[in-house]
């Protein structure tokens, strides 16, 4: 993070992503850069003091951060901090029952993944996921939205895009952010961060055994039966997204 006196963000970088789609390894590339601070999802207490869903540390996560959304934006997310950037990660999903007018002020950056992967891979936390939990309708809505207000489409990642050329497609998302790419974006040191959220024992065991972005075995998993009309659903949505993606 960046060390200078007086310094002030100049640009706020927000990623609205859905849940497994490589978000912290996304966020661990941005916390390597000097002139950068990150911030791990601020409105997931937000999340869980609105909807009864079984998170895995959910009272831990509703003990460690702010459930009143004003407070979150203001004390948090537009904040000021001693750093030129600041990234802010947040879930699609967190947004749903929530004002969100405050991201139109915001550089925002949607984060994708095939949602035959990302299903398989949030069922093997949570066996039964909805279309709520793994947020691809939402972050569609989200999309048009910025987009209509903007009149042009948001920045889209999608994560296997990213997997295959890293340094690519970064240094592409730097230009769009208008900022310069940094070759430290491209590794890091494995374990646990301090930025990292305290549900991280539930949900970052893989990223914490990364140094780079490298696709995961556990990737070509098979899809259970029963989550296959949950799939068909989100990827129409995800298909209206990955027309938008970065390529390498």
């Amino acid at each position: 993070m960046a060390s200078a006196r007086h310094v002030t963000v100049t640009k706020r970088i927000h990623l609205i992503s859905g849940p497994r789609n490589i978000s912290t390894a996304l966020m661990y590339s941005f916390g390597n850069r000097e002139d950068c601070r990150v911030i791990d999802e601020p409105m997931y207490a937000v999340y869980l003091s609105k909807h009864a869903v079984e998170h895995p540390g959910r009272e831990e996560t509703l003990a460690s951060l702010s459930s009143d959304m004003k407070e979150v934006k203001n004390n948090v997310i537009l904040a000021p901090y001693n750093s030129e950037l600041l990234f802010i990660k947040n879930m699609a999903h967190h947004f749903i029952d929530v004002d969100h007018s405050f991201i139109y002020t915001l550089d925002n950056v949607f984060l994708i993944r095939n949602p035959k992967q990302l299903i398989a891979s949030f069922a093997q936390v949570i066996s039964t996921p909805t279309m709520q939990d793994i947020g691809l309708e939402k972050e569609y809505q989200l999309f048009q939205d910025i987009a209509s207000k903007n009149n042009k489409p948001p920045i889209v990642l999608d994560s296997g895009l990213l997997l295959q050329n890293p340094k690519a497609v970064l240094q592409s998302l730097c230009a769009q952010l208008d900022i310069p790419f940094h070759d430290s974006m491209l590794s890091w040191k494995a374990g646990p961060r301090k930025e990292d959220g305290v549900w991280a024992k539930y949900w970052y065991a893989n990223v914490h055994k990364s140094t780079g972005f490298s696709p995961q075995k556990t990737s070509s998993r098979d899809l259970p039966t029963h989550l296959e009309e949950l799939y068909l659903k989100a990827k129409v949505y995800y298909d209206k997204l990955y027309k938008h993606a970065i390529r390498n």
